[in-house]
């Protein structure tokens, strides 16, 4: 099963903010099916946060997709669409290496343009053929 994205978000109060997002080669979809792909796997990411409790983890399954979410106690959360039995130590580990870069008190206002971490780099590649 492959790996098409890999996000780091935020379970505000208010709304889902999301931090830090890779996405893999979606060369496999049409080109014109390119930009509307990203933007349902980042539409999809913030909804199923949405809806997850704080400390859990869940498996969703959307349009054929199984997705998998951790939400943390501190609200930090993370997603992507890989085996269930590697997913959330994938998500562990990403979100253990992003609490560690990226300040607590960034989390709320951050955005992908603005928040700079390393803690997706090579996961997205690494964990492709897990």
């Amino acid at each position: 099963m492959k790996l098409y994205s890999l996000s780091v978000l935020y379970k505000g109060e208010a709304k889902v903010v999301l931090l830090k997002a890779r996405y893999d080669d979606v060369s496999s979809f049409s080109f014109f099916q390119r930009s509307s792909v990203q933007e349902f796997m980042t539409f999809t990411n913030q909804l199923i946060v949405e809806h997850s409790s704080k400390s859990t983890r869940a498996s969703v399954e959307e349009q054929d997709c199984l997705w998998h979410v951790f939400v943390r106690n501190d609200s930090l959360a993370g997603d992507n669409k890989c085996p269930s039995r590697v997913a959330f130590t994938l998500l562990e580990k990403v979100l253990d290496e992003f609490s560690k870069q990226v300040n607590r008190i960034d989390w709320p206002v951050g955005s992908p343009a603005t928040i700079h971490s390393a803690a997706l780099d090579g996961h997205l590649s690494r964990y492709q053929n897990p």
